[in-house]
């Protein structure tokens, strides 16, 4: 029996609200970061160390929970990560050393390695034609996370460096709580299986040896990358170069998040109808690389502001473009294996980002990570050129993966 549209956007809207309280307490949480270094008398390295562990958690965790969904089913997958999410917000706000603080964020990175379990999620409710913009809501959900996220935590900071730890464990507890109630199941019975025994890496091994499943698996490794080097870096760029105040540049990432939500949130439904996804992906692809290319050189103000808006539009355009395709690039019963997988290598990019962005700031100057970003990206571009159009299009119907 075919899915009315109304239950099906009724289970959509309830999981971008879990994503969006679970990305809100991620928010709050992450710029007290340096406060806690200084407060515990860390060292710049373990701070580095201290954002590195949490991505590092979801590259090995990510493919882990979304096998396991494919076996369970996602509903009881997601809760579980939430009551992680729980516990190791509460273990921050307790933190009164070091010690304890890694613990939490190793925690919060295994539980927040459900991204994937959320893109499945996604898959199995959703057509085809829908895909892209339901994981645009994913997107948005992240978005408006970390838009809010640090407003209110600024706000709870004035009560002490515990008083945003605790809040964020109390607003993810209810979250909880929402998500037992309220969260379905997406994949029934007969479509689970029990993977087999063996490495969890196995879908990246199949996904690489296959055009449809490599192409965009590469380009989504890339722009995350990238995404992840200009996050890192940027700040530094308009301190050094451009001589911007702190709260200049704290809206100028204000200005980054709600372009990308914007983008996400809206605009990628309606070009999805429009352009086909894997043009869609080139072009998000291409605004990406001309943003950074263009950001160290971009003031005036109403330049920089072009130059970034092209980078959260690029943004915005190619992660869930490319969410969609890898998602199809597999048999559908395994979609979360798939996802898993993704997610894994985007974390991968995220924890080799940041290190790209520091040693290229120090030898090549303050455009270094922008340009050198920028290239790296037209390379990518000049591959899926040189490689065909077609090659990141998405099996019809019915036809099972090359």
């Amino acid at each position: 029996m075919t899915e009315t549209p109304t239950p099906r956007r009724s289970r959509l809207a309830v999981l971008f609200v879990t994503v969006f309280v679970d990305l809100l307490g991620f928010g709050i949480v992450l710029p007290l970061l340096p406060y806690y270094a200084r407060e515990f008398q860390a060292s710049g390295v373990t701070v580095g160390l201290l954002v590195a562990i949490y991505s590092a958690m979801q590259l090995l965790f990510a493919p882990l929970w979304g096998r396991w969904s494919d076996r369970i089913g996602r509903r009881p997958v997601i809760l579980i990560s939430l009551a992680g999410s729980t516990i190791s917000y509460l273990l921050f706000g307790l933190a009164d050393g070091i010690g304890l603080l890694f613990v939490s964020r190793l925690l919060a990175g295994v539980a927040g390695a459900n991204i994937s379990v959320a893109q499945a999620f996604i898959a199995d409710t959703t057509t085809d034609a829908e895909r892209a913009r339901g994981m645009g809501m994913i997107g948005a959900a992240f978005g408006l996370g970390f838009i809010f996220g640090p407003v209110i935590g600024g706000v709870l900071a004035h009560y002490g460096h515990h008083a945003p730890g605790l809040a964020a464990s109390a607003i993810c507890g209810l979250n909880f709580l929402a998500a037992w109630w309220r969260l379905p199941e997406s994949l029934p019975p007969e479509r689970r299986h029990i993977t087999a025994a063996g490495s969890p890496w196995r879908p990246l091994a199949a996904a690489m040896t296959q055009p449809r499943g490599a192409l965009p698996l590469l380009l989504f490794a890339t722009a995350v990358f990238t995404f992840a080097t200009m996050e890192t870096t940027l700040s530094l760029l308009c301190a050094t170069r451009f001589h911007l105040s702190p709260p200049q540049i704290y809206w100028l990432f204000g200005f980054l998040g709600l372009a990308t939500t914007v983008t996400q949130g809206g605009l990628i439904g309606r070009l999805a109808q429009r352009i086909n996804e894997p043009s869609l992906a080139l072009i998000g692809t291409a605004l990406l690389a001309l943003g950074m290319a263009a950001t160290p050189f971009a003031p005036p103000a109403w330049r920089l502001l072009l130059a970034l808006a092209a980078i959260a539009v690029g943004q915005g355009i190619t992660s869930p473009v490319l969410a969609s395709l890898i998602s199809k690039s597999g048999a559908q019963h395994a979609s979360g294996s798939v996802m898993g997988v993704s997610q894994s290598a985007g974390s991968l990019a995220r924890i080799l980002g940041p290190l790209w962005g520091g040693v290229a700031f120090e030898r090549l100057g303050p455009g270094g990570p922008f340009v050198t970003t920028a290239a790296l990206l037209a390379l990518v571009l000049a591959v899926f050129g040189a490689t065909g159009r077609l090659r990141l299009e998405a099996p019809a119907a019915g036809t099972p993966p090359a």
